[in-house]
């Protein structure tokens, strides 16, 4: 009994610290226009700037692509 009690115990720390945790950053509201604006502003020039950036060539794969069959031919015979 008292090692569940101590499991619980436990369990309930850890989700006590998660939760403190995570309160502390994360997603914020605010009804502030000014700052709504400037999030909306910057998310525009990031649009922009990576629609100006040339497309970027996928980077090539360690595959073989050498176009020979992976199989051995069977042997021919005469």
């Amino acid at each position: 009994m008292k090692k569940t009690s101590l499991a619980v115990l436990i369990s309930f720390s850890a989700l006590a610290g998660g939760a403190y945790a995570q309160s502390d950053t994360g997603v914020t509201m605010s009804t502030d226009q000014a700052k709504a604006d400037d999030v909306l502003q910057r998310a525009q020039a990031l649009q922009q700037q990576q629609a100006a950036q040339p497309a970027q060539p996928a980077e090539p794969t360690m595959h073989h692509k050498s176009g020979h069959p992976h199989h051995k031919k069977p042997a021919q015979s005469q």
